[in-house]
């Protein structure tokens, strides 16, 4: 029987227009490569990420989604990294209800010229995802 197991998952990144886009960005602008089936939403800030959101893109078929938080430099308040990571765990309630794997949601901080960072993070949550759905 052949492998189905994708080779490249489907993610979804909640990223920040001031933060973690810039980031973003420039590993484009670097050609630092990561997989193309990446596709990202931006927000003014990662707490401002609902759940149904995520549940939605799971919905929808996505295999993963990761919030690229802004953390200590939010410019919309310091505690934005305490309430992105209660809205995480509040949606890893909801996952484990609906059966829905927790660390199929991933949240990490990044600043604006974190663009290694963002292209580690997503192609060890890429390859994740695809050992876990073998």
């Amino acid at each position: 029987m052949p492998n189905t197991a994708p080779q490249k998952a489907k993610i979804l990144v909640f990223s920040t227009e001031k933060i973690s886009d810039p980031a973003i960005d420039m590993a484009g602008l670097l050609k630092l490569h990561y997989p193309p089936t990446v596709n990202t939403i931006t927000l003014p800030c990662s707490s401002g990420v609902k759940p149904r959101w995520i549940l939605h893109a799971f919905e929808k078929g996505f295999d993963g989604v990761f919030i690229a938080a802004d953390g200590s430099d939010c410019s919309y308040g310091e505690s934005c990294t305490e309430k992105t990571g209660n809205i995480v765990a509040k949606t890893h309630e909801m996952m484990k209800e609906r059966n829905i794997d927790p660390a199929r949601l991933k949240m990490a901080a990044l600043c604006s010229v974190c663009s290694e960072a963002f292209v580690k993070h997503v192609k060890s949550f890429n390859e994740y995802l695809i050992k876990s759905s073998k």
